[in-house]
């Protein structure tokens, strides 16, 4: 792993304050410096059984919508996008608070700008977005009346929270908002830890700030907290934090990262399928910086993301991929490209992925598996062609033929989705073969078969190393013919 960029995971470690239970993530791609695990003691005492039984009774429902979608759409803007050099420059570059206030002045996007997000998000076959609504440097995107430092009373001159919501339900989408936490700017933002004062007048201002958001824009699906430094859950009195954001919207699902477990765990820069029965979603950037930066060229390819995409989906969890737009809200073109692509890939082949289960897989080193009940999905991001080897090995005729080993359950039907074509294919204890394939791939980035079974389809190529039959130390019979 690289070691050239901030790590907001390391940053905890060095204040001894991460959890134990912390998951390590690249340094190079941190975003999010406190990741409460279910299994996180403290995450677990500092809610009492009644908060904690109301939200598991309504969790199935409140997120079955959420758990259908499985793409999202995050969105890290703000006056970093104006430096334009990562969303930590104020820290990582250590600029005045002075001196960046005046950034504000001169965040000046242009009107609407969100919809060209949603339009894209609709495009790229997302189904919801997040906006960060307060980053770590403290500006408020929306009309607050607890601060000056808000899009109303800057450059901007308006709602900009206001404009992404009406922007996303106009496209259909569901609508989260980002709140970081930690604040570089508020004046308590670092001796509420040790400052009894201070710590209450820094909770009130952070509840006040998140009551505005949970009042002002009519129902809102996801609230994504970040980053809980400096002070623990019960510090910033969590509970009662989560329990007013559910009396003033009761159908919300909420994330882990206040300290308190909420409704789904959120591995960053990393595909990690939480334990079984836990809801989870991977956080990625399209590059390697959250918010907009003009010398990032780290661009992931569709391949990548397709692929990242169906790893989310095989694990039960679901994929918030981010774009970090420029200082006057328009997408970077290499992000808007590659959407895009996903996009048209999703319009013939998110039956693979929308609604699909957590499935027992095998790993595949040129193939990922998505399930959706007895239907295996086989996601083939590398094509074999005609291998050489078919010219002496029969279990490679009649060229081409893709081979997918332990599969244990019997299989009646395979067809190309994109196209509905049916595929000729031989199945024995050992393998599934699908034969006479083209020797291009008919899809792009990636092939995808759907695959009917008698049962819940399970893949396990380990199983076959005891199940082989073995002849001899030398040569077998084939070859000493």
């Amino acid at each position: 792993m690289k070691m050239d960029s901030v790590s907001r995971r390391l940053f905890l470690k060095q204040l001894s304050v991460a959890g134990a239970g912390a998951i390590v993530y690249s340094a190079r791609n941190a975003e999010g410096l406190s990741i409460a695990k279910a299994a996180d003691p403290q995450a677990t005492t500092a809610q009492t059984s009644s908060v904690l039984n109301k939200e598991a009774a309504t969790r199935a429902q409140r997120m079955a919508w959420w758990h259908e979608a499985k793409f999202g759409m995050f969105i890290h803007w703000g006056l970093y996008s104006v430096v334009g050099q990562h969303e930590w420059a104020m820290e990582a570059e250590g600029i005045p608070i002075l001196q960046y206030e005046l950034l504000a002045k001169h965040f000046q996007p242009k009107p609407n700008a969100a919809r060209e997000w949603a339009r894209l998000a609709r495009r790229a076959g997302q189904k919801y977005m997040v906006m960060t609504t307060k980053h770590h440097e403290g500006f408020c995107h929306f009309d607050s009346k607890l601060t000056d430092y808000c899009a109303t009373r800057q450059g901007p001159g308006r709602d900009l929270v206001r404009e992404f919501v009406d922007a996303a339900r106009a496209e259909g989408l569901r609508v989260g908002f980002y709140y970081s936490l930690m604040d570089w700017h508020h004046p308590d933002g670092v001796r509420c830890k040790t400052d009894e004062g201070a710590r209450k007048r820094f909770v009130e201002y952070s509840h006040g700030l998140i009551r505005e958001l949970m009042t002002n824009y009519g129902k809102i699906d996801v609230l994504w907290y970040d980053v809980d430094w400096p002070m623990t859950a019960e510090q910033w009195e969590a509970e009662r934090m989560n329990q007013m954001v559910f009396e003033l919207q009761p159908e919300i699902i909420v994330n882990n990262r206040n300290g308190l477990e909420g409704d789904f765990s959120t591995p960053e820069q990393e595909i990690e399928a939480a334990e079984k029965g836990r809801a989870w979603e991977t956080c990625m950037t399209m590059n390697d910086s959250w918010g907009y930066n003009r010398g990032d060229d780290g661009w992931k390819t569709a391949k990548t993301i397709v692929s990242n995409l169906a790893s989310c989906a095989q694990g039960g969890g679901n994929y918030l991929l981010n774009i970090g737009p420029k200082p006057d809200g328009s997408v970077p073109v290499e992000s808007v490209e590659i959407l895009e692509t996903v996009g048209k890939w999703l319009d013939t082949n998110g039956k693979s992925i929308y609604g699909t289960e957590r499935g027992s897989f095998s790993w595949n080193p040129n193939a990922n598996y998505t399930r959706r009940g007895a239907t295996l999905y086989i996601h083939q991001q590398y094509w074999p062609g005609g291998s050489p080897a078919a010219e002496w090995l029969p279990f490679f005729q009649p060229a081409t033929v893709l081979a997918i080993g332990g599969l244990k359950t019997k299989v009646k039907s395979v067809r190309l989705l994109k196209t509905g074509q049916n595929v000729p294919f031989t199945q024995d204890e050992f393998s599934l073969r699908l034969t006479a394939l083209p020797s291009q791939a008919p899809d792009h980035p990636t092939t995808v078969f759907e695959v009917e079974c008698e049962d819940e389809p399970v893949i396990d190529h380990n199983a076959i190393r005891s199940q082989w039959p073995r002849y001899k130390v030398g040569i077998g019979e084939e070859l000493s013919k």
